[in-house]
């Protein structure tokens, strides 16, 4: 098979340019560290870019079947680079509060988006896990970047041991069906599936269960999701809001690129294992949720639940099933987004705004921010009219179509008292008084700026929906009619 290397010229500039800033840092003084920041944004939008000029009309398998491009791969690459761009952008002020203004932190960042790239588009296990590791090791060093931090470091450690468990799991379930087909081609491995997929095959269900496992632990679905509030609350928020953004899209990728394109002939198998990871998912997470006083664990807690409702588009089987778990995931990251930029927004040097006592009488201080806080806790707790109200229908309707009502049920059931803690944000907001000690909020232009566009978008993008939806099942439909 012919070796084309244009297809990954937006990946070789990403992993180009990361390696030319941190060399570049080496000559540069402290002072102009911002070198390095602006670089960074660069190449995200050149990136993206790249993929736009590029973007595929169909399906198509490169470099001897490592590399898949189709129009699924592109979709989610653009959002992660530009959903990248806009963490690094919130993130700024934050982290030169705290001293981690370091070019290293950028590169990171860079090589992290570089591993759900690779994640996005790779149609062999090695690649696969390649991407995974390279994503995941950065995450960990993003996570303990804020060296003189305690409660980073340990958050740091707990996410290094579960993950290394997930990527051991992930590796075993691979041997497993690496043993029983042959191939480390997922395309492959589809075919070689297909003749032996029945529910008697105890090996099969065993690889197949390992796989599982760690996807389950790469998205923090219940029961495999305890290091999400201990990560997501002791990391630094600029950390925080990377984590849990661009990462959850690219684990959307992976899953459709092991469940749909290798293991669909499987469904019968794992999609009782998915019910399972939703409900469970839902059901604590949005219960768990209630109790929490600290509001990125509380948004760690949401998260939990946000990825049991993706996971019924994915269990559905279905195309539009797939596509409503797409559309699910891109309007979550972009939700999780403005949560977590927020917390940014309200922070300052020396003083984390994440706890719910400190978004007291918000409204009274600053009325724009806690109109801001009001859209992103209706969207995330899917009240109309905002689009994640609309998100969380399709994937309630994808089960619907195919007979899983008493499923639909419960997801809105749990929906309905999750809103019960996003209600609570927004008592606390315009209710309650400041406390006596409130200072006022500086942040720079392009931050409020940024940050209001992500909320009022919400809001705005109502009447795109169909066209967003109609995006999303063509992506899908590329991976599904590749086969």
């Amino acid at each position: 098979m012919e070796l084309n290397i244009q297809v990954i010229l937006p990946e070789i500039f990403i992993c180009a340019m990361a390696c030319f800033i941190l060399v570049l840092d080496l000559y540069m003084k402290p002072e102009r560290r911002a070198v390095a920041y602006t670089l960074t944004l660069i190449t995200l939008f050149g990136a993206a870019l790249l993929y736009w000029q590029d973007f595929a009309t169909g399906s198509s398998v490169h470099l001897n079947g490592m590399f898949i491009k189709d129009e699924f791969s592109d979709v989610v690459k653009i959002a992660i680079c530009l959903l990248s761009l806009l963490v690094f952008v919130y993130s700024r002020d934050y982290i030169r509060a705290r001293d981690i203004f370091h070019a290293e932190y950028f590169v990171l960042g860079l090589f992290a988006v570089l591993g759900m790239m690779v994640m996005s588009s790779a149609g062999h296990f090695l690649v696969l896990y390649l991407g995974l590791e390279l994503l995941s090791l950065s995450l960990y060093a993003m996570v303990a970047f804020q060296r003189d931090s305690g409660v980073a470091t340990e958050a740091a450690m707990k996410y290094f041991v579960l993950g290394a468990l997930g990527s051991a799991m992930l590796l075993y379930g691979m041997s497993i069906i690496y043993g029983l087909t042959g191939t480390l081609d997922i395309n492959a491995v589809r075919g070689a599936v297909a003749g032996q997929a029945a529910p008697d095959n105890v090996i099969l269900v065993l690889g197949l269960v390992f796989v599982l496992v760690s996807l389950a632990f790469k998205i923090g679905a219940v029961p495999f999701h305890m290091w999400v509030p201990d990560v997501y609350h002791g990391a630094p928020t600029s950390s925080t809001l990377f984590i849990s953004t661009a990462p959850k899209l690219a684990g959307f990728a992976i899953i459709i690129r092991l469940l749909v394109g290798g293991l669909e002939d499987l469904h019968f198998m794992w999609r009782d294992m998915l019910i399972v990871l939703a409900v469970l998912s839902i059901l604590l997470g949005n219960l768990i949720a209630i109790a929490q006083t600290n509001f990125k664990r509380m948004l760690a807690y949401s998260a939990i639940s946000h990825m049991g409702f993706m996971l019924l588009g994915i269990l559905a089987g279905t195309a539009s099933g797939y596509s409503a778990g797409l559309f699910y995931a891109l309007v979550y990251t972009f939700m999780g987004l403005g949560g977590f930029g927020i917390i940014v927004l309200l922070s300052r040097a020396g003083y984390e705004a994440d706890e719910l006592e400190d978004l007291k009488g918000l409204n009274k201080t600053h009325p724009w921010y806690a109109f801001l806080i009001l859209v992103f806790m209706f969207s995330m707790a899917g009240v109309p009219p905002t689009i994640g109200f609309f998100a969380k229908l399709s994937v309630i309707q994808a089960v619907v179509d195919v007979e899983l009502t008493w499923l639909a049920v419960i997801a809105v059931l749990f929906a309905v008292i999750g809103a019960f803690y996003y209600l609570r944000v927004i008592k606390l907001v315009y209710f309650d008084p400041p406390p006596e000690d409130s200072r006022s909020i500086v942040a720079a232009a392009d931050l409020r700026i940024l940050l209001s566009a992500n909320a009022v978008a919400l809001i705005l993008l109502l009447p795109a929906v169909g066209l967003l939806q109609q995006m999303c099942t063509a992506a899908i439909a590329s991976v599904v009619g590749a086969f």
